[in-house]
């Protein structure tokens, strides 16, 4: 039970930031933005769809159970959701799944962003990992994790380049 709700959670909220991402990326293209990455942004939304296809037939085909330690697990998982709406509220208009650029926009320094530059992608990292240990799928955490840092050694370049090019995203974070 606790599964069924923990699973249909997280996938209500994937669909509304879904909304927020495509209600942001009309008002930025509004503004002139552009979008960088496009090329991958089709793979990660199929990586993330399959995750949920894996973690749902892992644990009720495989019929995986909570974890011993359910407790701290859960915990970690509700602290990332926090951080994720964190996220999501510092970058305002700016946030999205997509990378999408507005160029001459001065980048985001505040929240999260202030002592990382990607928290977001540390956030998903995190719950693509405790998600699945919280009931125990250990194939799906692993081969989701690997396949996120596959998709992060990716995404991450193509977005810093992108930010670099056309915003004072160089300068903020005293890159070379």
């Amino acid at each position: 039970m606790m599964f069924f709700i923990i699973m249909s959670i997280v996938v209500l909220q994937r669909l509304i930031e879904l909304f927020v991402a495509r209600r942001n990326e009309k008002w930025m293209r509004s503004q002139g933005a552009f979008e960088a990455g496009a090329a991958h942004y089709p793979i990660m939304v199929t990586m993330h769809i399959a995750f949920f296809v894996s973690f749902l037939l892992e644990v009720v085909v495989l019929g995986r159970t909570l974890s011993p330690i359910w407790i701290v697990l859960l915990g970690i998982f509700l602290l990332t959701q926090a951080a994720r709406i964190w996220c999501l509220l510092s970058l305002g208009k700016f946030w999205n799944t997509k990378i999408i650029i507005l160029p001459g926009a001065a980048v985001v320094r505040r929240g999260p962003y202030r002592w990382i530059r990607h928290p977001n992608y540390l956030i998903v990292t995190i719950e693509l990992l405790v998600l699945p240990l919280l009931f125990g799928a250990y194939f799906t955490a692993i081969l989701y994790s690997l396949l996120n840092i596959w998709m992060l050694s990716v995404r991450i370049p193509a977005e810093e380049k992108a930010l670099k090019e056309v915003t004072n995203y160089r300068e903020t974070f005293s890159l070379e």
